[in-house]
């Protein structure tokens, strides 16, 4: 296509695959009108963000207890710095009731409605940059009926569901990479740290060792298909399995709407971020989503295969924040999902979706510890089983929940109030989704994730006591006189005679307070997800590729030039096994 031609997006008509529009030009205006027809065979790629990664928005009986303007439960792209700070002061009891599983729901674009609830003001997240440049995604000619922009067909496909700024470069890269390889007949130059190179430029594992893409490879995959990109978002607070039985209902429209439309459309290829992992294994899994021969094949990015002990440290002591300055995303996301415990433990203790991002049974033993002076005073789980060694365990100053942080509300059972009996039973159900998806992985699978030494993860906690605590008796009973709610608790007091005092009054002036303290991450990861999670996926015996990574945190992996240049790469490597009619 030249500057002395005008383009015509390729369109989509409902039982009309291939059809040219064009529109109508001054007659000075003697420039050819050239239109591009889509490809008959289609083969999507369907997006799942990680948790906190979906918009959601709140019921109306919910807004108006909350006495709130607009219904946004959660939408992270539109706090900007004015007001981030409101959402840093929230309190538990709000946090509770705006991220309540019972009344959210996923934020859908829907322009039939009004703008700034469910149409394009709403869904302003989404900004194409200027270098996007997909002829399958384009606006549609001036006079077209019902005109859409680009940007409007891509809120359509579910790009403003999700947390753009963190998600909206791969989407980009996605949809303009797959849909515009070729340039006369030559590769565009953006697929050159792709094609040609050596996979272990991106840390591939040498025990799955990858052989460089060839760019007649990559011709044969992209030729005659469109690769339309979609991002479905999902409701984090609910459980996993029942988000994969949502998702699996929405692939399933998509697939016989391309068919209606007279294209080839028979699969789809998965990518997934975090949470989203989970949900695209219970999408496969039977019991859930059962779209095994639905999906050609999945590629997960920094996945918690069998949970992050950041989930345990986060209840107790908040979300890490590396400052606004220094990490705007990832300090965004802390200060709104909660920078203390209490605040977390409201809405996580509550949701089915944050407690199965614990540790399962698969994690090992030994990953909670309390010590003294480097030594272990008693670690869990010691039989393999954290559900009933950690996370029901009521009552200590080193469990996971304190009863008096889960329901702030106030809100009665079964409206969305919270007690440490209903928490135990989603614990319960946590454990038997946690058992089906253990070895559940889908066969023609890749991923890729953090295994950074300087990106430290809690790969376990310790409550490390402090070292002047001269009597350790009865240390497993101690209460908790006061607490910081971001992981340093006062204990026991002591007299100037070194006599344990508790939490009676005192006359002198100089008591000694003995606290326990969650000591800084240590384990090779992304600052989330720990590298031994992350490994399990290496060990399961069923992935093709595997990339071990460095250099990026957690929620902006998808920023990361390796980590989306492995994810090309697996795309690829999984399109070769379509198998088309046509």
């Amino acid at each position: 296509m030249t500057k002395a031609e005008h383009p015509l997006p390729a369109q989509h008509h409902k039982h009309a695959a291939r059809k040219a529009e064009g529109f109508a030009t001054p007659k000075q205006d003697k420039k050819p009108q050239c239109a591009r027809f889509l490809p008959k065979k289609v083969l999507p790629i369907i997006f799942l963000p990680g948790i906190m990664g979906s918009n959601l928005r709140m019921s109306d009986q919910r807004q108006k207890e909350l006495n709130r303007k607009d219904n946004i439960a959660w939408r992270p792209d539109v706090l900007g710095p004015s007001n981030i700070a409101g959402a840093a002061t929230e309190k538990p009891r709000e946090r509770q009731l705006r991220l309540d599983p019972l009344q959210t729901t996923v934020d859908i674009y829907d322009p039939s409605g009004p703008s700034d609830v469910s149409g394009d003001g709403r869904h302003g997240n989404v900004q194409l940059a200027k270098t996007f440049d997909s002829p399958l995604l384009t606006d549609d000619p001036p006079t077209a009926k019902n005109r859409r922009t680009a940007v409007q067909k891509a809120r359509a496909r579910g790009w403003g569901e999700v947390f753009f700024k963190s998600y909206g470069e791969l989407l980009q890269h996605l949809e303009s990479r797959f849909n515009n390889t070729f340039s006369d007949g030559k590769l565009r130059h953006e697929w050159r740290d792709v094609v040609g190179v050596d996979p272990k430029t991106w840390l591939a594992d040498p025990s799955l060792p990858q052989q460089a893409l060839t760019e007649d490879e990559l011709k044969k995959v992209v030729t005659g298909c469109w690769f339309a990109v979609y991002a479905f978002g999902y409701n984090w607070l609910q459980s996993n399995g029942d988000s994969a039985r949502l998702i699996a209902a929405r692939i399933n429209r998509v697939i016989d709407e391309f068919k209606h439309s007279g294209y080839e459309c028979n699969q789809v290829i998965v990518v997934t971020h975090s949470m989203g992992g989970l949900v695209g294994r219970a999408l496969v899994h039977p019991d859930y989503g059962n779209l095994r021969d639905k999906v050609l094949g999945i590629v997960h990015g920094v996945m918690p295969a069998i949970g992050a002990p950041a989930a345990y440290k986060r209840m107790r002591a908040g979300f890490e924040d590396p400052g606004i300055m220094s990490a705007p995303e990832e300090s965004l996301a802390a200060k709104v999902a909660g920078n203390h415990g209490d605040e977390v433990t409201a809405v996580l203790a509550n949701a089915r979706g944050g407690l199965e991002l614990l540790p399962s049974e698969s994690y090992g033993n030994g990953w909670l510890r309390v010590t003294h002076n480097g030594h272990d005073l008693d670690v869990w789980p010691k039989q393999g089983n954290p559900y009933s060694e950690i996370y029901k365990i009521k009552g200590k100053w080193y469990s996971l929940f304190r009863e008096d942080w889960i329901n702030p509300s106030g809100l009665e059972a079964g409206h969305g109030g919270g007690t440490f009996k209903r928490t135990c039973n989603y614990l319960d159900k946590t454990q038997i989704f946690h058992q089906k998806i253990v070895n559940t992985f889908h066969p023609n699978s890749y991923a890729h994730y953090g295994a950074d030494s300087a990106r430290r993860s809690f790969g376990e906690v310790i409550w490390e006591i402090d070292k002047n605590c001269a009597n350790l008796a009865g240390w497993q009973s101690w209460p908790i006189l006061s607490d910081t709610k971001q992981g340093r608790v006062e204990l026991v007091r002591y007299d100037p005679d070194g006599n344990n005092i508790g939490a009676l009054p005192f006359d002198d002036e100089t008591p000694t307070s003995i606290y326990a303290t969650i000591l800084p991450p240590s384990a090779p990861g992304d600052q989330t997800v720990p590298a031994k999670s992350g490994d399990h996926q290496l060990r399961s015996g069923v992935f093709k590729g595997i990339f071990r990574q460095t250099g990026y945190e957690h929620q902006s992996s998808y920023k990361d030039p390796r980590a989306i240049a492995s994810t090309l790469y697996s795309i690829v490597r999984i399109a070769q096994s379509a198998a088309w009619t046509c």
